[in-house]
């Protein structure tokens, strides 16, 4: 053994000693080729950079909180639909109208729209009305019961 092959542990390599001369087989370019960003002293591009290239973070689809999932969504029937399956003296029900198939879920309520024209004497049961909806059926000799 040699003063020069002495190292603290085994797994010690040598350290590349770059720009030291031609002699050395790593003077010149010090190992960074010709030309380009990585050639330059004080390059250092971030990992995350793709060249020009839509950066990934804004490619990717958004996480996070949104406000549409707890939003209030109510099922919604017009005027002109009850005019059409119900007769003088009903009654117009959230379950009465699922039962018939006239509306599929009743979601988190049932809103009266007033698209349309009442000519019945119903009593509409619903969890919401439209003005326009409230003045219809007044009109009509209705009567709208907010559950």
């Amino acid at each position: 053994m040699k003063l020069h092959e002495l190292n603290k542990s085994p797994e010690a390599k040598a350290i590349k000693r770059v720009g030291r001369g031609p002699g050395s087989g790593m003077g010149k370019t010090s190992t960074r080729g010709q030309k380009g960003q990585k050639s330059r002293s004080g390059a250092s591009i971030k990992p995350w950079f793709q060249g020009g290239q839509a950066p990934l973070y804004r490619r990717i689809p958004k996480r996070g909180f949104n406000n549409t999932r707890f939003a209030t969504k109510f099922a919604t029937i017009n005027l002109s639909d009850i005019n059409k399956f119900f007769n003088d003296g009903d009654e117009v029900t959230p379950e009465i109208l699922k039962s018939r198939g006239i509306i599929k879920k009743e979601l988190s309520g049932l809103k009266v729209l007033g698209n349309g024209q009442l000519d019945k004497k119903v009593t509409i049961k619903a969890h919401r009305f439209s003005s326009s909806a409230v003045t219809k059926i007044e009109e009509a000799g209705s009567k709208a019961e907010v559950i």
